[in-house]
């Protein structure tokens, strides 16, 4: 069965109203500490009783509380005063100016300028934030260095493959050029000092070093020795 409604008056009774203050003034804490934490809200309640006891909560300070709200009311009546608008702004301007002058002489302080006016204690404090820069700026150099050293071993990598099929190929074409040199001997086209010299060119191959092979294809050349001309074809590797 559901509870009636309650007058919202003054309760007469001095034991009755006291009763209902203590259970009304904890329901209301306790809601606003719900409120708080569920909204993340900040929230802050003052109540002061009938014999002058002064109840508060505040969800972080209820100074910072307080400030807040003042701040908030100047703001709020700042919007319908055009002179007041002009000195928020006048005010805003002067702390960014002072804000401006402090980060030029810390700037200045840690290029190493105007360190005459500064105590040990400032001078100690400005040591230790140079050399956690500085650290910092070391480990970022390197791991750029380190980051560029293994993408130059990936190239190395490929390169060394490439290297190793170019290789391939051109042993390929030594066989082929092996084989052809071959045909032509057995169909009599040419004689054989000719193929003899084919053959000996053919693997006139040279690696340097690194085991670089260079490739050439030679021109086919006519010897103009009698009636029948030779041909003299080959591939040579130099």
């Amino acid at each position: 069965m559901g509870r009636g409604k309650i007058v919202i008056r003054r309760i007469d009774n001095t034991t009755s109203r006291q009763v209902t203050f203590s259970k009304r003034r904890n329901g209301l804490l306790k809601k606003s500490k719900e409120l708080a934490i569920l909204c993340d809200a900040e929230v802050g309640v003052i109540i002061f009783s009938s014999t002058g006891k002064i109840y508060d909560f505040a969800s972080s300070s209820m100074k910072s509380v307080i400030e807040r709200y003042n701040k908030a009311r100047e703001e709020q009546s700042q919007m319908f005063n055009p002179n007041s608008e002009i000195k928020f702004w006048q005010d805003e301007a002067a702390m960014l100016r002072k804000q401006l002058q402090v980060l030029q002489e810390s700037h200045r302080h840690l290029m190493g300028e105007e360190l005459s006016g500064l105590i040990v204690k400032d001078l100690q404090n400005l040591e230790n934030q140079l050399e956690i820069s500085l650290q910092k700026v070391r480990t970022t150099k390197e791991q750029l260095l380190f980051n560029e050293i293994q993408e130059l071993n990936e190239k190395g990598k490929l390169i060394h493959q490439e290297n190793a099929e170019l290789y391939r190929k051109v042993d390929e074409l030594h066989q082929e050029n092996m084989e052809l040199c071959k045909k032509v001997y057995e169909k009599g086209e040419t004689s054989g000092s000719t193929i003899d010299a084919m053959l000996s060119n053919s693997k006139d191959v040279e690696e340097d070093s690194n085991g670089l092979i260079h490739l050439q294809l030679c021109q086919p050349q006519q010897e103009n020795n009698g009636p029948a001309a030779t041909i003299k074809l080959g591939l040579q590797l130099y």
